[in-house]
């Protein structure tokens, strides 16, 4: 069954694959947010640069055209995290680009008229259990102590007025999301960047990347600056750099009003809640509900394959849970499940940045990529033309992940905080108190 999003938008038009070798100033590999974006800011910045992207599907073929539909200001490496790491000045300004982030993908999608239901609503993070309310006032008093935009608590009642979700005991909201279908995103992305003289090309899979060159399957490409944008399969282009998780997702038909009228999410808002093993929802632009989460197993020596994407189990988590948190929902009203690989490094840092030798990368970003591939975007274009620009600053920057274990330790390590996760949401429902298994993997984690 293919993605909802994928139904929405139709067949696939392949572009052309590489037709030999080549010379160009930049060759980006991997036709996603990632690449788009880079691509796009090069070639707003330097329009006569001679810019290649290598994509061995077609563009937008992994997350980025997979993903939940989440444009939000999130980053993998809280802000505690990332002052302990790069100091309390680079934290904020790293937290204030984020932000920034989401509005400047908003304005992108305006002036290029890129029609994908974007509506920026924030974000709603239901409270549904003592222990998920103990860690909202948490999260908003830490966000408060940091000077951070505010996060706000909301009581109950008013949580239910935007989420009438069962159990709700409140919630925490933020301004800094914006709801999107993913995939009219990427493909109306490459399109901007072609009409902007940039050249994509499909069916062209890459081999190996090295300092100026790809070598692909068909033909070497030579530039003076390559960039790695393959988000999970980086996986197997720079081994133990990430390890690929698969998220999956599950869609209803479009919903009547009046499972609307109790549902709420009419602002356009994305909706979460608090419990350890993340899930993620949208009413999309028909009416229909994309709810998803993570609990899919990590693949043995980073695996990728198709077969991966589906997993019935998850689903079926996935459309109990949904039913959960909206009793009117029926099974029979699930008519799309999808998944794919995400990339997790092992500091849950994601990094971006180029080396003296002209190679350059930017990804990791456990699954919160639609906006912050922009900024990464953004950033390697200044890097890459040699722009004094703020952003070449962040934390981010030049920022390093140790990398995965060899197998079996991989395999043992990132399967056993899948499943450490489920515990938690289970002892958490069994106990009433926050999780001290949750509070031991953070700390593993460096959260």
């Amino acid at each position: 069954m293919t993605s909802l999003w994928a139904d929405q938008v139709g067949p696939v038009e392949r572009r052309a694959a590489l037709d030999g070798p080549a010379d160009v100033d930049v060759c980006i590999v991997g036709a996603g947010f990632t690449g788009l974006w880079t691509a796009y800011a090069l070639m707003t910045g330097a329009p006569n640069l001679r810019v290649l992207i290598v994509e061995g599907e077609h563009a937008g073929f992994g997350a980025s055209g997979r993903n939940g539909g989440w444009c939000s200001a999130l980053f993998p490496a809280g802000t505690a995290a990332l002052a302990r790491r790069h100091g309390r000045a680079a934290a904020l300004a790293m937290r204030a680009a984020m932000r920034a982030t989401v509005d400047e993908v908003g304005r992108v999608v305006a002036e290029e008229g890129i029609d994908c239901d974007w509506v920026k609503g924030g974000t709603v993070s239901l409270l549904r259990s003592p222990a998920q309310l103990a860690r909202g006032r948490a999260e908003v008093a830490e966000e408060t102590e940091w000077g951070v935009d505010p996060v706000s608590l909301l009581s109950a009642d008013e949580a239910s007025a935007l989420v009438g979700a069962t159990r709700v005991l409140g919630a925490t909201v933020t301004p800094d999301c914006a709801r999107v279908q993913p995939l009219r995103l990427v493909r109306g992305l490459a399109a901007a960047v072609e009409r902007r003289g940039g050249r994509i090309v499909e069916g062209t899979r890459a081999l190996a990347l090295r300092p100026r060159e790809v070598v692909t399957d068909r033909g070497t490409v030579r530039a003076a600056t390559v960039v790695r944008a393959t988000e999970a399969w980086s996986a197997h282009l720079a081994p133990r750099s990430v390890a690929p998780v698969y998220s999956l997702i599950v869609a209803t038909r479009p919903l009547p009003a009046d499972f609307w009228d109790t549902a709420g999410l009419a602002g356009g808002q994305t909706f979460t809640d608090h419990r350890h093993l993340i899930v993620y929802g949208q009413r999309t632009a028909d009416d229909r509900l994309v709810f998803g989460g993570r609990g899919a197993p990590y693949h043995w020596r980073s695996r990728i394959e198709l077969a991966f994407d589906r997993d019935e189990r998850v689903f079926a988590g996935l459309r109990e849970a949904a039913i959960d948190l909206f009793p009117a929902l029926r099974p029979d009203d699930f008519t799309h499940s999808w998944g794919g690989p995400l990339g997790i490094p092992r500091d849950w840092h994601a990094s971006v940045g180029l080396d003296a030798d002209g190679l350059a990368w930017a990804g990791g970003y456990v699954g919160d990529g639609v906006a912050t591939t922009n900024l990464a975007g953004r950033t390697l274009a200044a890097l890459i033309l040699g722009r004094d620009d703020p952003i070449t600053t962040l934390p981010w920057v030049g920022h390093r992940s140790r990398r995965w274990e060899p197998e079996p330790l991989r395999w043992l390590l990132v399967n056993a905080g899948l499943r450490l996760m489920t515990a938690a949401d289970a002892e958490e429902q069994r106990t009433g108190r926050p999780s001290r298994i949750a509070a031991t993997l953070a700390r593993a984690l460096g959260g």
